[in-house]
Order: C-alpha cells, then sequence, then structure tokens
C-alpha cells in the first residue's frame, strides 16, 4: 500500500557512503572475521551488494549480541522500507548508493510495516544488552559495596573500558573525585555541563583544578544554540521556570552527550540527604550505569581527601556557599545541609541530570535517526 505523504515523516535522507570514515565489511564476511575487526573499531560499515541479501542483517544483529557497541552502518543497494527492520538488527544510520530522486527510491515507499506485529518492538539485542547490563550492575554492588572510590573507578574503568565518563559540576567538593581520578585515569573524559550560567568563581577553579591535576580530556557540554533561542533567547527562562532552563541547560546537553558512553561516574554522597541517602555504588536506569565511587563517604572522609592531597578550595566555599550550581540558582547557606542554597524557597533539590528518563526527557532533540 502506497502513500507517499505519510511515508515522507520517517524517509530516511541519504547519506553518501564516503562521509564517514569506518571499517567496511561486505555482507558476505565470515562472522569470525567481522567480530575481529569490529574489536578495535568506532563504526563497521556493512555492504549490501543486493538489497534481497539477509546476510548483513545476521551479522549486524551477532556483532550486537555480542557486545558491539560502535555504530553500524548500511550501505550499498539498501532500501527505505527497510530502514525498521534494519534498526531491529541494529543498525544506526543508512547510507545507500540509490539516490532519492531515482524511481527506484520512490517505488519503495511504503505507509505500512510488511511485519506490523513487531513493528513497534525494540532491538532483541537491546533488550538482552539491558538485561546484561543489570545483572554486572548487581554482581558490582555485591563485590564492591563497602570499597573505596578507587577500587570502584577501577572496576568501573575495567568494565565500561572507554565507554565511561566522569561528571563534574567543579562545585565544592569537586577537587576530591577528581584528584581521585587523576590517580587512575588522568584520561578519561570529564564532562562539564557549561550551561552559560556559571559563577565566574567556578569557572576559575575549573581550569585551576585541570591544570593542577593534569586531567587531559575535560569536555564543555554547551546548550544547543537553536534551543536557547526558541526557549531561552534573553537568558530569563529561570525567572519563569528553573526545571525548563535546567532542562535546556543541562538534562538535554547530557543526554546528547551519552549517546557515546555506557556508564557515568558522579560525585553523589548519602550524606548530602534527599533522594541521595541509599546510593549503592552502582545503579542502573535501564540506559546508563550511573557509578558512585563517593556514595558512601562522610563529609569529615572528603575533608582529609583535600587535606591529604592540598587540594585548593572552591573560592566561594569560605562566603558561605555549600553547594555551588548556576549563579540564578543558588544562595549562601546557613544549614547544615549540603544540598542547601540550591533551588532557595523552591519544592526542588535535583536538576534532573540524573533522572532515569534521561534521555527520554531530551528524545525532542536526539530521537533515533537513520541517515
Amino acid at each position: 500500500m502506497r502513500n507517499d505523504a505519510a511515508y515522507a515523516l520517517a524517509e530516511p535522507p541519504v547519506q553518501n557512503a564516503n562521509d564517514n570514515a569506518a571499517v567496511e565489511i561486505d555482507a558476505a564476511t565470515p562472522f569470525a572475521d567481522a567480530e575481529r575487526l569490529a574489536a578495535g573499531a568506532d563504526e563497521i560499515a556493512i555492504r549490501f551488494e543486493k538489497f534481497t541479501d539477509g546476510r548483513g542483517f545476521s551479522l549486524a544483529s551477532m556483532l550486537r549480541d555480542r557486545g558491539f557497541t560502535g555504530k553500524l552502518t548500511a550501505r550499498g543497494d539498501v532500501l527505505p522500507d527497510q530502514a525498521g527492520l534494519l534498526r531491529r538488527a541494529g543498525f544506526d544510520k543508512i547510507a545507500s548508493d540509490i539516490k532519492p530522486q531515482s524511481p527506484r527510491w520512490r517505488r519503495r515507499h511504503f505507509s505500512h510495516a510488511y511485519q506490523p506485529a513487531a513493528a513497534g518492538d525494540e532491538p532483541a539485542y537491546l533488550a538482552r544488552a539491558r538485561a546484561a547490563r543489570a545483572a554486572l550492575v548487581e554482581k558490582l554492588n555485591h563485590e564492591y559495596a563497602d570499597a573505596s572510590p578507587e577500587a570502584i573507578i577501577t572496576a568501573a574503568t575495567r568494565a565500561f573500558g572507554g565507554r565511561i565518563a566522569m561528571l563534574s559540576s567543579f562545585g565544592t567538593e569537586a577537587a576530591a573525585g577528581l584528584a581521585v581520578l587523576a590517580r587512575i585515569a588522568p584520561e578519561m573524559p570529564v564532562l562539564f555541563l557549561d550551561t552559560g550560567m556559571h559563577f565566574a568563581q567556578t569557572l576559575t577553579y575549573r581550569d585551576e583544578l585541570v591544570a593542577r591535576l593534569g586531567l587531559t580530556n575535560v569536555i564543555p557540554l554547551a546548550p544547543d544554540k537553536d534551543e536557547l533561542a526558541a526557549e531561552d533567547p534573553e537568558a530569563r527562562l529561570f525567572e519563569a521556570d528553573t526545571a525548563a532552563c535546567c532542562d535546556v541547560r543541562k538534562v538535554r546537553p547530557l543526554a546528547r552527550a551519552m549517546a557515546s558512553f555506557d556508564a557515568l561516574i558522579t560525585g553523589r554522597k548519602r550524606y548530602h540527604g534527599g533522594e541521595r541517602e541509599d546510593l549503592p555504588p552502582f545503579e542502573f536506569d535501564g540506559d546508563v550505569v550511573k557509578v558512585n565511587p563517593f556514595a558512601a563517604l562522610s563529609a569529615k572522609e572528603v575533608a582529609a581527601i583535600y587535606r591529604t592531597l592540598k587540594l585548593p578550595a572552591h573560592p566561594m566555599a569560605a562566603m558561605g556557599y555549600p553547594s555551588i550550581g548556576c549563579w540564578p540558582c543558588t544562595a549562601p547557606a546557613e544549614g547544615d545541609g549540603t544540598r542547601e542554597g540550591r533551588w532557595a524557597g523552591q519544592d526542588r533539590t535535583e536538576c534532573g541530570i540524573f533522572d532515569p528518563r534521561l534521555k527520554e526527557r531530551a528524545a525532542r532533540t536526539r530521537s533515533y535517526r537513520l541517515i
């Protein structure tokens, strides 16, 4: 059944097959050879000589089942109505040799799936990978329930390899975690949410710590310019809706960055209270593993790290700021709570970046694409 108008919303645009550097293999490649090439690749392109060749689908599915987490591209003689099946097999992109203006391309536009009962199912490999990751987190929590931050970070690095990063606010307690990381894996990516609303002291402190600790891979994550222009053109959204401001400046940038990572190291601690009181060393939200190596530390133990390693304090800590975020939502605090002073007078204690629905909340800006 044809319906070009209905299909237009789902039609994948074509990308030239040479646009992305990738290890390219033929659909007829034996799986053992494909697995060997995938071991050192960030992207695998599988070339279809004929759109009827199902071996490319099998290769993709088997690579995903064996744990390949890089990009998979379908190249060659692939058609738009195969997009759903390619996705279910594990592909991320289509780079078809068939041009959009070709009558052959246009003839393959359909409004209904050939297998409608399975059209909405997620790829089987994703469900299996999710179950395996949940089991891994359970195992790690059992083994490292009372372990030191160094042991937890080492175990996480071993488990997730190059697909793990640390998130840092470069706030009042950040130096302790960054210093421990620098001793173990100074090359690990450190994600910094560069909201455009930080205190100048925080940015200066960030640069000082990076140089002092020898961190080599700090990655600033800025809000999308088009989203800011549409949702916060005057940079005053915080006056009307602080949650919406955090969403566009923090939640969505982090969600987009997490497409490259399977695990995220946080600096959260149980003594912060609220939602953090029962933090385990490892937690799985159904998508990303969050590693909390400092969860069990007390405030005194954090202070001891500062003294032992002679770490500089955030310049605003002495001014009565126990926790420091963006300037519109951070104030000095007189109480004992570490999170006091954040969103003062509001029923909020978290910005949303640790929400289990992180990627779901960012779906409008980073949805699944076949290009």
